[in-house]
């Protein structure tokens, strides 16, 4: 009985520490009309380096397709959920999407992901 209660007690602090270290990660896909990938690029960068000095940025990659250089993936780590809604509010992200938005082919593919423990 005392082994089962160890046994208790230590799966409950496993999932209270994988609790708190539960990160978001956010892979999204842009796809930029061909003749707007050098302005499409630089906004990203741009985007990616603001974005990189939120509270609760973990990591920011920008990804270009090799065969499509129009296409770009942007995978993001954020500390929480409310770290990355709190991104979502402020003026640099929102500035981001509105420069953005006439230069895409398609919607944004974002996906919202957590890490398989």
């Amino acid at each position: 009985m005392r082994s089962s209660l160890i046994a208790c007690l230590f799966f409950a602090a496993t999932l209270a520490a994988h609790a708190q270290d539960a990160k978001l990660y956010i892979v999204t896909h842009v796809d930029a009309e061909p003749n707007f990938t050098a302005d499409a690029m630089q906004a990203l960068e741009t985007f990616a380096a603001d974005s990189r000095k939120d509270p609760g940025a973990v990591r920011m990659e920008i990804l270009e397709e090799n065969a499509r250089p129009n296409h770009f993936t942007v995978v993001e780590v954020w500390r929480s959920q409310k770290a990355y809604e709190s991104h979502l509010a402020l003026t640099h992200t929102k500035q981001f999407r509105a420069k953005l938005l006439p230069m895409l082919g398609s919607p944004f593919d974002e996906r919202l992901h957590h890490l398989v423990p």
